[in-house]
Parts: structure tokens; sequence; C-alpha cells
């Protein structure tokens, strides 16, 4: 079972190939809802992100408010590492956790790790090969302005991430999602033909 990573900048059709690939049978583990549940109270980082962050990022009931967490942190590129560095080494625990699961229940030619920042956490070095998504940087944009987010906090978030060109060079497969869904359901149906295609020729 080969051991697949699925990234690519924020807004950039990430979470829409990674529907396609599920709908396909592929297995893939959204590891950013990962992150989200490691900083719930009780989870192992919940108390090192309070120590580290404060008191002013939870809200009434005790959870970590990931909005204001999230806009002190794509504020200041520090508190970004310093998060980055708490969650995902525990993120990539988790990960490799679940593709042995997944290999020892008899996972099928490949599964998914999907992540917005496989390559800056280092995790695509542990993986068989990387699949990066990319649209072009307005369509990033549009597409976070649909989801209610304000032009300065989206190029916030888009300037806090790796650029879109140094993915693609660690990418083993490129879909381009900046055409239409048939168009990205094509790219991804071709992935999985290789897929199957590769373990056949083990």
């Amino acid at each position: 079972m080969l051991r697949l990573g699925l990234t690519g900048g924020i807004a950039s059709g990430k979470s829409a190939v990674a529907a396609m690939l599920r709908e396909l049978g592929f297995s893939v583990l959204d590891a950013d809802a990962l992150a989200h549940k490691l900083i719930e109270p009780g989870q192992p980082a919940y108390e090192e992100v309070l120590r580290e962050f404060g008191l002013g990022i939870i809200d009434g009931q005790g959870h970590v408010d990931r909005a204001q967490l999230g806009a002190l942190v794509f504020a200041d590129r520090a508190k970004l590492n310093r998060l980055n560095a708490i969650v995902h080494p525990r993120v990539a625990e988790a990960v490799a956790r679940q593709f042995d699961e997944w290999r020892r229940a008899g996972g099928r030619d490949a599964a998914f790790v999907e992540a917005a920042l496989i390559v800056e956490a280092g995790l695509h070095k542990q993986l068989d090969g990387l699949v990066v998504t990319w649209c072009r940087p307005e369509q990033q944009l549009e597409r976070m302005a649909a989801r209610g987010m304000s032009e300065e906090e989206a190029r916030r978030r888009i300037a806090a991430q790796m650029p879109p060109e140094e993915k693609l060079r660690h990418a083993t497969d490129k879909i381009d999602c900046s055409g239409t869904l048939e168009q990205t359901r094509q790219q991804v149906e071709a992935l999985a033909a290789r897929l199957h295609g590769s373990k056949a020729a083990r």
C-alpha cells in the first residue's frame, strides 16, 4: 500500500480532490481536522497551546477559539512556527499510526493523508509520493472571499504558506484545479488509474 500525501495552498482545490479520491474508494486521512482535535480539552496539545498562547484564546466553554488562534498566528510568523512545533510532531505520529492500521487491515493500492502543511512539516519525507493541487492566485482569493474571508486576511493566510511553485517542486503528481470540477475529476481519475496500474506492476 503506497502512503501518499495530498497538499496544496489554501483554497487550491485540495478538499475537492480529497472528496473525489474517497468516492473512488481510497482512504484519505484529514490531518488538518486531526490537528484541530489535538488542541481540544483533554487532548495532547491542549495544555501546551494554552501555556504558549495564554487563556485569551479560549471560548466560554474552555475550547480553543480556532478563529482567534488563527488571527494571532497568521499575523506573526514566530507564533505560527511555535504552534506548528507543538502540533506537527503529534500529527505525524497519528498519521503514521493510521497508515499502519490501514496496511494491517489490507489497505488497497494507496492511501492518502490530506494536509495543508505536509511539505512545511517535513511529512513528505516519510511518504511514498506527494500529490499537489494548485490554481491561479486570483482564484484562491475569489474562493476565500466566497467563504466570507476578507481580502486582507486571505492574503495574510496565503503569504503564511509556502509558495505554490515551491510545493509543486516536491510533487510526484500535480492536479490543476483552475478549470471546471469535471476537468479536475478527469485528472483525479487518471491518477487513480495510475495507482492501480503501479500496484499491478509490482
